[in-house]
């Protein structure tokens, strides 16, 4: 008698599809409200199914293996089908959460607003905003897309320029009224400088007060730009800082505007299946649309 040959349940197709895009058997469940007992269960059963590994354990999450790309296609159009369900019924609602990870000013300044964008049309979105300054994480570790400054080097994403930003040296009004406003780069010697700590600095692209003036020694350092950007207005030094931060600032004034601007470019990493999804695919619409709302602020013109 011929041994019955198990196929691929639906049910546990989904269960990789939320579990291959988040890299984590705890956000699937959350996402798909089933406990991670489930979620496991449900990957054993479908690796049986199919005959292999779905996933393999890296660093920081799960990763789809080949065969695992090969299910999550077929999944993908199982997740397809039930939305057409939906759109034939006249509700044609999106719906889930979107993680994103990006830099500070980034986060509050570009990325809340497209959010809020988003969350108008489509109430049934939410989007979570983690803010940090770091390299592209090589795993997702549950993030639906990051955005780092510099291009980055990614392998199974996709890197999408979004569009760049200009730093200047900005000093206060009542600081630069007592110490002087600096004549050239060569005056910076004479200014302390609030930016990054050296140290704690992940992105190379940062890196840049060696590269403008001649050493200037540290005032008030701090991992979070918004603390440039205050330490600058209670008269700390000179802070290099996004123009489309210390620009909403008139007690700001930006010294040496034509020698000191620096240029950099926002990058967008996300996996091809994850921007598959209708939801991801709106907020990365909307960042789009914000970015060219805000181009002239983030270049820094007048």
């Amino acid at each position: 008698m011929a041994a019955t040959v198990r196929r691929p349940s639906a049910d546990d197709l989904l269960v990789l599809l939320a579990v291959g895009r988040t890299g984590r058997y705890t956000a699937a469940a959350d996402e798909l409200g089933l406990n991670h007992t489930t979620i496991s269960r449900r990957i054993a059963a479908l690796e049986t199914a199919m005959g292999g590994r779905v996933l393999a354990r890296e660093a920081g999450g799960w990763e789809l293996t080949e065969l695992g790309r090969d299910a999550l296609a077929a999944a993908e159009k199982v997740e397809s089908a039930v939305r057409a369900l939906s759109t034939a019924r006249g509700e044609r609602r999106l719906e889930g959460v979107v993680r994103i990870s990006a830099t500070d000013g980034f986060s509050a300044y570009i990325a809340a607003p497209a959010a809020a964008a988003v969350q108008r049309e489509h109430p049934n979105v939410s989007v979570e905003i983690v803010a940090a300054t770091r390299r592209v994480t090589q795993h997702r570790s549950g993030l639906d897309m990051e955005v780092v400054v510099g291009e980055p080097k990614v392998h199974r994403a996709k890197a999408l320029p979004l569009g760049d930003y200009t730093l200047g040296l900005y000093g206060s009004r009542e600081y630069l009224d007592t110490h002087g406003v600096p004549a050239d780069v060569a005056d910076l010697h004479r200014y302390p400088l609030i930016y990054f700590i050296d140290s704690m600095l992940q992105v190379d692209e940062l890196d840049l007060a060696p590269n403008f003036a001649p050493p200037m020694r540290e005032s008030v350092t701090s991992t979070n730009v918004f603390v440039h950007v205050e330490a600058t207005r209670a008269s700390a030094g000179l802070g290099l800082l996004p123009c489309f931060m210390a620009d909403r600032h008139p007690d700001l004034v930006r010294v040496l505007a034509e020698t000191v601007s620096i240029r950099r470019m926002y990058w967008l990493v996300v996996r091809a299946e994850t921007l598959r999804r209708p939801e991801v695919a709106a907020v990365v619409d909307a960042i789009i649309a914000r970015m060219a709302d805000q181009r002239d602020v983030l270049a820094g013109a007048d």
